[in-house]
């Protein structure tokens, strides 16, 4: 019998450990369609958060994505209420809805104060089913849900507020849904992370939101993310901004828009807002449309001053956006037009 040589065996060993471990996405290569997402944000908080959740619905009903779920990092009991309304005027009621617990940032907020509490004749203007967060599931369990009955590797996250639920994901032990740990249950289920946090301009370098306001989760995460993690950085949704002239212009397709409502509750009108969660989710769901540029390949991390640093990397899997004068113009079109973009029930 002939005995297989060192090289042979080698080879069959290296099969072996190619086929056991998941194949990771590159950040821009065409994922499956329709995207499969999951959109946590801190609701209320911001009004980008609002208009990104329209753009997510523009999307879907176009067929790019498949909005699984959304989950709340902000712990007000009126954030969840204005998700369920948002997705019940698009006509997606039935989308699943999870909450932080013990989380930042109970403070109220107008806009989702007087658009959940609005009323026409004694009666809510928009519908929904939550009354309130406490009726809602908390937000890891529904993650590990969600993420279990995806095919591997076909997950994008968009996390456009504080990292709370994605480390309390990571930090997840076995349960119910899932024998897998939360990290291996990510690492099986997600291809990319797409974030709004940090910013990574060379000059004028500040504490970015959504890092500072729970910066031990941030660190945390950019150290252990086990997938591609795209940052869309403080200076991308700086320089693109959303006009009120679409505001007024563009939404009157109703008499009433919650939207619409929201932006006008937010500041005092006429103003236009940056458009930081929008850029995370339009990555997301069109990364190869070349509306961004992107980095090189490294690591993210948050310095002792909570302020986000790059550090190139070969094989690095994390990188954040950058963007050009022509795609501004590219990104604030597309933007317009699929947050303004009537529900298909409608």
């Amino acid at each position: 019998m002939r005995m297989p040589s060192a090289i042979s065996i080698f080879v069959v060993w290296l099969l072996i450990f190619v086929a056991a471990v998941p194949l990771l996405a590159r950040a821009d290569e065409p994922p499956a369609r329709p995207v499969k997402l999951i959109f946590d944000t801190d609701m209320g908080n911001d009004i980008d958060d609002a208009l990104a959740l329209g753009v997510i619905h523009a999307l879907q009903s176009r067929g790019e994505c498949e909005l699984l779920a959304v989950t709340l990092s902000k712990d007000n009991d009126l954030a969840a209420p204005f998700v369920d309304l948002v997705n019940t005027f698009y006509g997606r009621g039935q989308i699943p809805l999870g909450v932080v617990r013990k989380g930042k940032t109970p403070e109220d907020s107008r806009y989702l104060t007087d658009t959940v509490k609005a009323s026409d004749n004694g009666q809510p203007r928009y519908p929904r089913k939550l009354q309130t967060g406490k009726d809602a599931p908390e937000a890891v369990g529904l993650l590990r849900q969600t993420l279990v009955a995806q095919p591997d590797r076909s997950v994008s996250l968009v996390v456009v507020g504080f990292s709370t639920n994605i480390l309390r994901l990571l930090d997840s032990p076995a349960d119910q849904h899932s024998p897998l740990t939360g990290k291996e249950l990510v690492t099986r289920k997600v291809r990319l992370l797409s974030m709004m946090a940090g910013m990574f301009s060379e000059k004028n370098q500040v504490k970015e939101y959504n890092v500072f306001i729970d910066s031990p989760a941030a660190q945390r995460v950019f150290v252990e993310w086990p997938t591609p993690l795209v940052a869309s950085g403080f200076e991308i949704g700086l320089a693109i901004k959303f006009p009120a002239s679409s505001i007024e212009r563009d939404f009157g397709y109703v008499k009433h828009h919650p939207l619409k409502q929201a932006y006008e509750l937010y500041q005092k009108m006429p103003y236009d807002r940056e458009t930081w969660d929008l850029t995370s989710v339009l990555f997301a769901v069109r990364p190869n449309h070349g509306y961004f540029g992107l980095s090189s390949a490294g690591r993210i991390r948050v310095d002792a001053q909570d302020v986000t640093q790059f550090d190139a990397a070969d094989g690095g899997q994390q990188q954040y956006l950058t963007v050009t004068a022509e795609q501004i113009a590219r990104v604030r079109e597309a933007l317009i037009q699929l947050a303004s973009q009537p529900p298909a029930n409608r």
